[in-house]
């Protein structure tokens, strides 16, 4: 029953620490005019996704105050705020000028450093880091690093729409812990999700855009609870899923798959006003 209690107070935690974070990096974003047009053609605030990090650390803080902090939090934390890093880097710099993996390794291999490119290297290699801190023999470690560099990348192939990448997230988060038996660490869930929730009404009525702060910061950690959780199977049953799904947006729209399905339309179009599509 504690440990249930201690579960739904980070839940909570993290839902009214959002909410501060939110409150005041809105007006800095709009200050900053860290702002980008979305598929209407609307300016509004980017990077609002790296709210996330910081309300984690704040609420893993409290945690900690309360005795209820692992070490092993460390590595989770540190993938999440890199991760964020380069998204930001991304956001801000980026010229959109080639999309994709295939685009940006292109780049690469013309000698060009894209700041798409610059966060898949980075993500790749932090997924690594995750991989080998993690521990195991050095099959589970490319195993891992694998799931981690591809599930990085999965929520913005979904970041297209207004509260599409929270769903998303929602989603796989609930299919991970029915395929996990459950066995999932619930305590860096928690916050997480929580936070998650609370900044996804905004996004649904288009008031900000999390950008790829966000959206990566998002598949890394639910590329983090599938190699923890997952027996070895299942990773590699997942590492198939997400190869073929990051092939398969190369060639085709995801958008244009979701406005054909009037099932995927609907999910996609709940929470969402007339005006922000």
């Amino acid at each position: 029953m504690k440990i249930i209690l201690m579960i739904l107070a980070a839940f909570i935690a993290g839902i009214l620490v959002e909410a501060i974070v939110l409150y005041f990096l809105t007006d800095m974003l709009q200050e900053s005019a860290a702002v980008r047009k979305n598929y209407l053609d609307v300016d509004i605030p980017v990077s609002a996704g790296i709210s996330f990090p910081f309300t984690l650390i704040i609420v893993f803080i409290l945690m900690d105050l309360s005795g209820w902090y692992e070490t092993s939090y460390h590595l989770f934390v540190l993938a999440l705020i890199t991760m964020s890093f380069l998204g930001f880097i991304d956001d801000m710099l980026g010229k959109r000028d080639a999309l994709g993996f295939k685009g940006h390794f292109k780049a690469l291999f013309k000698g060009r450093l894209t700041t798409g490119g610059l966060k898949a290297l980075g993500g790749g290699i932090l997924a690594f880091y995750v991989a080998f801190s993690l521990g195991g023999s050095w099959p589970d470690i490319v195993l891992n690093t694998l799931v981690i560099a591809l599930a990085a990348n999965l929520m913005n192939l979904f970041d297209l729409r207004p509260g599409r990448a929270v769903k998303a997230y929602i989603f796989f988060l609930l299919l991970i812990v029915l395929l996990a038996w459950g066995q999932v660490e619930w305590m860096l869930i928690a916050p997480l999700t929580g936070a998650v929730l609370f900044y996804g009404k905004e996004d649904l009525k288009a008031r900000l855009m999390m950008g790829d702060a966000g959206s990566n910061v998002l598949g890394v950690a639910l590329g983090y609870f599938c190699v923890v959780s997952f027996s070895w199977a299942l990773k590699i049953g997942l590492l198939v899923f997400l190869i073929a799904i990051h092939i398969f947006t190369e060639k085709y729209s995801m958008t244009a798959v979701i406005e054909k399905n009037k099932l995927l339309k609907s999910l996609d179009d709940l929470g969402r006003s007339r005006q922000n599509g």
